[in-house]
């Protein structure tokens, strides 16, 4: 049987009430269930899924997480924007905040990372949609190279709907 998306991610952090506002100030999310301290059930702006993140609180004094560095365990969980000038939106929140970490061009996904307030790492991308995907899209595919965002909007078009033909099926809405 095979997987089709990523229905949701749950992840512990040091407080449910500061990482719930985090999201709902960034990515607006908003908090669909929850126990005040304790844990928070959040929905992303347009989903119709009954939840895409929870939180579970953890305590102040839980330590970072030595993953990738002395442990196995996840590097980041990735989010989808529809359009370059919403990338552009989150990318400026993030700077403003302080928890951009990095920004790549990858060919056909163009990235932005972030963390939140536990330093959990997480990826911010638009998809080149199939119908735009030439031959230097092509080249610099897996590729990580500097992003400039300005220039791809100017390319692609800063409302141009991204991952059509490719993670959204060709005649469904974004």
């Amino acid at each position: 049987m095979p997987v089709h998306r990523l229905n949701h991610v749950v992840l512990y952090v040091r407080s449910s009430d500061v990482t719930k506002k985090f999201y709902e100030d960034v990515f607006g999310f908003r908090e669909v269930t929850g126990i005040p301290g304790r844990a928070s059930f959040m929905q992303a702006p347009g989903s119709l899924n009954d939840h895409d993140l929870g939180l579970f609180t953890i305590g102040q004094d839980a330590g970072s997480s030595p993953a990738g560095h002395s442990t196995v365990g996840m590097y980041h969980i990735a989010w989808e924007v529809s359009t370059l000038n919403e990338l552009l939106a989150i990318r400026d929140e993030l700077t403003k905040r302080g928890n951009l970490v990095g920004a790549s061009d990858h060919g056909t996904t163009k990235a932005l990372y972030g963390i939140d307030p536990d330093g959990l790492e997480f990826e911010v991308s638009w998809l080149v949609p199939a119908s735009l995907i030439d031959e230097d899209v092509l080249q610099a595919r897996m590729q990580t190279r500097p992003l400039h965002l300005e220039q791809e909007i100017e390319h692609f078009g800063g409302e141009t709907i991204g991952g059509l033909g490719i993670s959204i099926p060709l005649g469904v809405e974004a």
